[in-house]
């Protein structure tokens, strides 16, 4: 008897409908899978052959031929562990076939027949109500996960037999209820009050926060750089819930979602060594998976030690922070992952990590400070909106007890100028000031006669180029954000031009 069971496989971030086709026939005792599977889906037959015989169930000693189709698609993973279990008891006349019509089946098999956890649950979730499934069956531990979709029926299979006494009406499983939005404070490992001085920076990072401008601090050792970057996500605005589902379905294909966090709610944060490779910064592989840049999407993304990275590694961050996405392509085919990131970076000035300090001397020769700082090159530090000299924090402010201000404080200014700019870009994709088009620069960025007169002798004495007057534009409308302006002033493009580089460092 041939028996049809659909499950999913996911290409990059979506999900794709495989169907499961199992057939028994004369032969040798075993079973056969076609349809593009990797090493994990072969290995299904042993782990579906010990779990149907432990579960109490009977196995044909018969051939079994099993198709995923299509097969242009190549599977992978024990996903397809639960679906072929579920086929053989069909074909062998265990199991009514309608009682899988309009579902959706995966999930991994223990050899005693328990069902664990596969990765990408929501976005097959997601496919499974896209494609019109009714119900989706999924192993009990990702069932939280799954139940973030809307307008579908979540079973949560513990077991292959508690999945059997439910299609066959023995005993019933309770749906999986979507799991609450808890509206608590997240907290922060980092609070803006723990940082002594550096009230310029702050600064600075508080209109990176407001609009999602890429910041690149520069200072000697020890002067806060990377206190003040890893500050950075306890004044970040909280994600909307379509930003949450976004940024839960990249770690749940990574594989990066704890079991106890369905959906992640803080805005992430991704801090990789300076020895990372290509792959792993913007994602690779045979079958490509998220790297970095993807990780970070709708958080920020911290490099630490700038020069230190391989320029190799560096120079593929140019096409990103300019499109938001990053695409990856093989021999079989593209995948394309969102990688609309925030940038921070830190580096020091020279290798000694002294030139420009005012108490101790620079051992570096004049020759080795620029081939230092030119292992940044020019076209990405352009891309950089927020440029920071962070110097060395004085003695009396280190000594200072006062508290400082709280990130609380200064993230209720951040999420106003947020909101000022949701209402600005209602019904468009972009979300802040930073996603700006040349259009909407145009038609939301205006300057008056002064302000102008202005820009003019800052492109000339700056020697900005096009991208960067686009980018001294949106920061400006940030700062205006922040001060609940309508209109961009002199003051608020004098602040933006102040954050632009030093010749020396483009």
């Amino acid at each position: 008897m041939l028996a049809r069971v659909y499950s999913c496989a996911v290409i990059g971030l979506d999900g794709v409908v495989v169907e499961v086709e199992v057939d028994t026939g004369g032969g040798l005792p075993k079973m056969v899978i076609v349809g593009l599977p990797d090493t994990a889906v072969q290995e299904s037959r042993e782990r579906v052959q010990s779990a149907v015989k432990n579960a109490g169930y009977y196995y044909p000693r018969r051939r079994i031929t099993v198709n995923l189709a299509p097969a242009s698609v190549r599977k992978e993973g024990p996903v397809y562990d639960l679906p072929i279990a579920v086929g053989v008891l069909i074909a062998t006349n265990q199991l009514d076939p309608a009682a899988v019509e309009n579902t959706l089946i995966i999930g991994e098999l223990s050899l005693d027949g328990g069902v664990r956890h596969v990765k990408g649950v929501l976005p097959m979730a997601a496919l499974a109500r896209q494609a019109g499934y009714r119900t989706v069956v999924v192993p009990e531990v990702d069932a939280p996960e799954a139940a973030l979709i809307p307008g579908i029926t979540v079973i949560p299979a513990p077991t292959l037999n508690a999945l059997y006494d439910h299609l066959t009406g023995i005993a019933l499983i309770t749906p999986a209820e979507p799991p609450e939005h808890d509206p608590e404070e997240i907290l922060v490992e980092t609070d803006f009050s723990e940082i002594k001085g550096q009230e310029h920076v702050k600064r600075a990072l508080e209109v990176a926060a407001a609009g999602g401008h890429n910041l690149l601090m520069i200072g000697p050792p020890g002067s806060g750089k990377t206190l003040m970057a890893r500050a950075l996500p306890s004044i970040l605005p909280r994600m909307t819930i379509d930003e949450e589902l976004d940024v839960t379905r990249i770690y749940s294909v990574a594989d990066l979602l704890p079991s106890d966090v369905p959906l992640i709610r803080a805005r992430p944060f991704r801090a990789p060594h300076h020895t990372i490779s290509h792959a792993g910064l913007v994602g690779g592989g045979n079958w490509p998976h998220p790297g970095e840049i993807s990780l970070a999407h709708r958080g920020g993304l911290f490099l630490d030690e700038l020069p230190e990275f391989s320029s190799k590694v560096l120079e593929v961050l140019r096409q990103p922070l300019e499109d938001k996405v990053v695409t990856i392509s093989r021999a079989q085919g593209s995948v394309t992952f969102p990688a609309n990131f925030q940038l921070a970076a830190a580096m020091n000035p020279c290798p000694c990590g002294y030139f420009g300090d005012p108490t101790r001397p620079c051992t570096c020769s004049s020759t080795t400070v620029t081939r230092y700082q030119k292992r940044i090159s020019g076209p990405l530090m352009d891309r950089i909106d927020i440029h920071m000299q962070v110097p060395r924090v004085e003695y009396a402010k280190l000594r200072d007890m006062k508290p400082g201000e709280r990130s609380a404080e200064v993230r209720k200014r951040v999420e106003a100028a947020r909101k000022r700019q949701r209402e600005r870009f209602a019904g468009t994709t972009i979300a802040s000031n930073a996603d700006m088009h040349p259009a909407q620069i145009r038609k939301f960025c205006a300057l008056d006669d002064a302000c102008q007169a202005l820009m003019k002798t800052a492109m000339r004495q700056l020697q900005l180029t096009a991208r960067a007057y686009h980018r001294v534009l949106k920061l400006s409308r940030t700062i205006a954000d922040l001060s609940e302006s309508e209109a961009i002033t002199q003051v608020h493009l004098a602040e933006a031009l102040q954050y632009r580089p030093k010749l020396e460092l483009m």
